[in-house]
């Protein structure tokens, strides 16, 4: 347990993407099973346990200190694990109790029924020094907010055994935790795993933005275009009666979209966007697509308001053959066979853009038929599907961003190294008559900005502060007082959930207009101007 604790520790204080990448590499390969294996579990969300939940925690830590000062603890700091780790009043001994190996911990945690957690979590965070609790907790509870994702951990065991990343994205849906077979294959001690598993997903090929100059060395006859849809990247599988519906990063998504899974089979491995509506009457946004977002289960209203479909862009395999060594024009001409053939409600072709010079296409994109298209893709007529970001074959030219000015209303602490900062940031326009100007939220974000504009504003915050609502703070804002940002979003629609009617794509901090008065904000008929009638 102290060298997953070390390990994450070090992965919340190392910010750069090689840094974190050699500590999991470092780890893989430093720690014996099943111990590394538990950890690659935890990592990638492969471990749930039922019986321990957050309120179970903050009950016992209510237990044995005071509500208030516990919960002034928490505003400060601002993570739940965090928060306990520190404030746990552990025996004085702690240090010479020898800790747990993972392996026990896991295999503890997964037997222990609900009425029992509370004793036994107690008992383990009694035996743990405070960064170990930490571990723990996030461990348990799956929060493993660290900077970390899937994909960076199947990269790590890729460097460890010197291959490919797509071999192990290939395996891993067919693996058993705690992957004594892949790492004894990683380390050159037995062969290849073979998986007996059915519709394994397939890695994904990307796209590189456009950048200034790439149109100018390509030749627009050796491409094609289509239309990028605004919804997330999917891959539908079947295999031998075995159905599942993947992300762009392979997890299994099948549970949240049974009514997608249920209306295709046979054997094929369909590459395509998810959208929310029916292909033959209406696309819906993507505020639409986030009703079905990570849900564990899908009601029958769920299903009938908001029924998927998927805009299939790809073709990997098809009655045995795999497809992706072919060029893509011959992939395409299957894909247009097969298409046809399935649920029409359900699945649909991504139509090709026809153009023939780059500025006849830049009108397009700037101009598109469709509110939820937000750009381009340009595929290489003979690029064959490689996983990963190859440069050349595929390009994305997205929309340009649009730009409003905003007034901040409200800021909340972050997580990990920005728990002692309000970072995540609530934004308003201005609605109401000249004389009575009232501030309406549109968005939220928490990137853009640089470490020292952070300390910035944290401070203005502080300096500013009206109302306090646990880690959420009231910044003064009115049309004489109030700090505008400039936000960058990619799109908007109207929501019924938004006080303003509104809801951003991907907002952002572009700028800090520290010389603009908060009158001057943008008011809500700019922003309603952009939705689509």
């Amino acid at each position: 347990m102290r060298r997953f604790s070390e390990l994450l520790d070090r992965l919340v204080l190392t910010p750069s993407r090689n840094g974190k990448l050699r500590l999991l590499t470092d780890y893989f390969a430093g720690v014996p099973d099943p111990d590394r294996g538990h950890a690659l579990a935890a990592l990638t969300g492969g471990l749930d346990f039922p019986s321990v939940k957050p309120a179970m925690l903050r009950a016992l830590v209510m237990e044995r200190m005071d509500e208030v000062l516990f919960a002034y603890s928490y505003d400060y700091v601002g993570d739940l694990a965090e928060t306990i780790s520190l404030v746990w009043p552990a025996p004085e001994s702690v240090d010479e109790v020898e800790a747990p190996a993972l392996g026990h911990v896991v295999e503890t945690l997964s037997r222990v029924s609900r009425s029992d957690a509370p004793t036994v979590i107690a008992g383990l965070l009694d035996r743990l020094d405070p960064s170990a609790r930490f571990a723990l907790i996030k461990l348990a509870t799956g929060g493993m907010r660290i900077g970390v994702s899937a994909r960076l951990a199947k990269q790590a065991l890729a460097a460890l055994g010197g291959r490919d990343v797509g071999e192990i994205e290939e395996l891993w849906h067919g693996l058993e935790q705690p992957y004594e077979t892949l790492f004894a294959w990683l380390e050159g001690r037995a062969g290849k795993p073979e998986s007996a598993a059915r519709a394994l997903f397939r890695p994904v090929m990307l796209a590189h933005p456009v950048g200034e100059g790439d149109l100018e060395r390509l030749d627009p006859a050796e491409y094609v275009a289509e239309w990028k849809w605004d919804g997330i990247r999917v891959q539908a599988v079947s295999e031998g009666g075995v159905k599942r519906l993947y992300s762009r990063t392979g997890d299994d998504i099948s549970g949240a979209f049974p009514d997608l899974v249920a209306a295709f089979g046979g054997d094929v491995a369909l590459d395509g966007e998810l959208l929310v509506g029916d292909p033959i009457v209406r696309t819906g946004s993507f505020s639409d697509l986030q009703q079905r977002l990570n849900r564990k289960t899908v009601s029958k209203r769920m299903l009938a308001d908001y029924p998927v479909f998927m805009r299939c862009y790809d073709l990997l395999h098809w009655e045995g053959e795999d497809l992706r060594q072919r060029a893509f024009e011959e992939r395409r001409a299957v894909l247009e066979k097969v298409v046809p053939a399935l649920d029409r409600h359900r699945f649909d072709l991504s139509p090709l853009v026809a153009f023939s010079r780059w500025d006849e296409l830049d009108g397009l994109r700037r101009d598109p038929p469709h509110p939820v298209i937000e750009g381009v893709m340009l595929k290489r007529r003979d690029a064959v599907y490689s996983p990963g970001r190859p440069k050349g074959p595929w390009f994305k030219w997205k929309r340009d961003p649009f730009i409003v000015d905003a007034v901040l209303m409200y800021a909340q602490r972050g997580h990990g190294k920005r728990s002692s900062y309000y970072s995540d940031y609530t934004f308003g326009v201005w609605a109401g008559a000249e004389d009575d100007l009232q501030l309406v939220p549109v968005g939220k974000a928490y990137f853009g900005f640089t470490d020292e504009e952070l300390k910035l504003i944290d401070k203005y915050v502080r300096d500013n502060t009206v109302e306090r609502f646990g880690p959420v703070r009231s910044v003064r804002a009115e049309p004489g007082h109030g700090l505008v940002l400039e936000v960058a979003f990619e799109g908007l629609n109207r929501s019924t959930r938004h006080k303003s009617g509104v809801a951003m794509r991907f907002p952002r901090i572009s700028r800090l207009r520290w010389d603009k008065p908060a009158a001057e904000a943008d008011r809500i008929e700019t922003l309603t101007a952009l939705l689509a009638e």
